[in-house]
Formats: structure tokens, sequence, C-alpha cells
């Protein structure tokens, strides 16, 4: 389930600006239904509200549908979902000096256990480049007579 960003500043402004229910709130916030009547009590809270319809999550529309339909549920719109899920991926991390060599050599071993596998899969496999699996395959890579045979595992 995809959340809104700040969620307890969200479920504030919801409290104050609409008359939706503390359960339609929660379930919105990703937020217990208790925290979200704490919220409410709280005069003293140290934390602003969040307008959603200015950020884009959320519609006047949507709200007001659910505030007239107590059993309707407020949801995130599906630009703002498929941001969350492109920001969440994660890319590909660093490899210290020490290990570049062992990614060298375990492309080796991919190559000599599995000759069928074209030079694309086995780069998107070990992290590499085709050119370097390439090189590798042709035995003309610059490290060749250092890279020491192990399994990528």
């Amino acid at each position: 389930m995809n959340y809104p960003y700040m969620p307890k500043s969200t479920a504030l402004w919801l409290i104050e600006n609409t008359a939706l229910t503390f359960e339609q709130i929660a379930d919105f916030c990703g937020l217990h239904e208790l925290e979200v009547k704490n919220i409410a009590d709280a005069e003293t809270y140290k934390i602003q509200g969040l307008n959603p319809i200015l950020n884009g999550q959320l519609t006047r529309e949507d709200i007001e549908k659910c505030e007239a339909d107590p059993s309707a549920r407020l949801t995130l719109r599906e630009e703002i979902v498929e941001a969350q899920q492109k920001q969440n991926k994660k890319g590909v991390g660093y490899t210290p000096k020490l290990h570049r060599q062992n990614r060298l050599g375990g492309i080796l071993w991919i190559l000599k256990n599995y000759p069928e596998l074209s030079d694309g899969q086995i780069a998107r496999l070990m992290r590499s480049t085709n050119p370097t699996v390439a090189s590798i395959r042709n035995k003309t890579h610059k490290s060749y007579s250092l890279i020491q045979i192990q399994s990528p595992i």
C-alpha cells in the first residue's frame, strides 16, 4: 500500500479541514485509528498540517465523495503512486575495488560453464558491461592473465 508523504502532517490537515472519519484518515495515511484520534485531541502538536490537494496527492472531488460516504476509502492519485515506485527502486550500488576482480572471475566462470549464454545476459547477471564480457570471452581483456576463475555466488 502506498501512503502520502509526511502522513502525520497530512492526517492533521485532513482532521482540521475535512469531515472525514478517523478510520478513513487512518486508512489513507497508514496510521492506526487511535494515533489519528491522538493527533486530533492534541492541541499542542508540534507539526504543521500538509495540504494533500496542493501536493497533488488527492483531489477535492475525492475528499467530497468520501465525506458523503463514510464507507468509501481515499486513495493516492496514480501519478503519485508511480513516482513513489520509481523513487523506491534502487540503482546499481558501488562495488569496492577489492570485489571488482571477483566480478571478472565470476564472468569467466559463467563463460566456461555456460557458453550458451549471450554477452548481454551475462552482463546483466554480473552487473557488468557487454564490452567487458566480450573481451573476457575473446581473451583480450587487459587483466585476463590475472583473472582467477571462481563461482560468482
